[in-house]
């Protein structure tokens, strides 16, 4: 913001609340990510304190559609970008469950004196400028989630560049914005040096 006020410098401003989805770093201690990752591989979820903190969740395409319409438009921000909906993380775990393994198990261990009790975006802001709001249910997220992390998981893929994509995104006058950014959703999943390359061909010849 201070660039924005001290040196003219357009910029846009957004606060990116929980956001999971395909593709995501099988073992990064997300909770998510953990929660489908133990019930795969038939271990308990772990769950931490009585589980009744909540957070909220919002799918990657919903948070792609608030960044675009965010960069696309004349609003500086901050915007907040999430999903209000709440869930307790024992509710998550059953939502885990009943899309995955009903035989899935539950483990409780004790919490950190630091763990929030509650992680909730106010986003009438975002509804208001830039008349987006998250579309996607959380069953329905996370059963395209687990499609992907049974893949990754059962056939023991080497995901050590995961997440990469970011360090590449790049602007260019030829493409816009949005041509950018969906590039590099589709390209996520980076592992060699070839898809990188690749991608910035691609660019260059827009």
């Amino acid at each position: 913001m201070d660039y924005h006020r001290g040196a003219d410098v357009q910029v846009r401003i957004a606060r990116i609340f929980n956001t999971y989805g395909p593709r995501m770093c099988i073992d990064d201690g997300r909770v998510v990510s953990n929660f489908v990752s133990q019930a795969l591989r038939k271990e308990p979820m772990t769950v931490y304190g009585d589980g009744k903190q909540t957070r909220s969740f919002q799918y990657i395409s919903d948070l792609v559609e608030g960044l675009l319409r965010l960069m696309e438009g004349e609003h500086v921000g901050p915007f907040n970008l999430g999903n209000p909906s709440e869930f307790t993380m024992l509710e998550l775990a059953e939502v885990v469950k009943e899309v995955l393994d009903p035989a899935a198990t539950i483990e409780f261990c004790k919490n950190t004196a630091d763990d929030p009790h509650m992680r909730k975006p106010d986003i009438s802001k975002a509804k208001d400028l830039l008349g987006w709001e998250p579309k996607v249910a959380l069953r329905k997220g996370l059963s395209r989630m687990v499609e992907d992390f049974r893949q990754r998981i059962l056939n023991d893929h080497n995901e050590g560049s995961e997440n990469s994509s970011a360090r590449y995104l790049i602007s260019s006058p030829k493409n816009s914005t949005r041509h950018i950014l969906h590039t590099c959703i589709k390209s996520f999943n980076w592992n060699t040096e070839d898809k990188k390359d690749n991608f910035h061909k691609s660019l260059a010849t827009q």
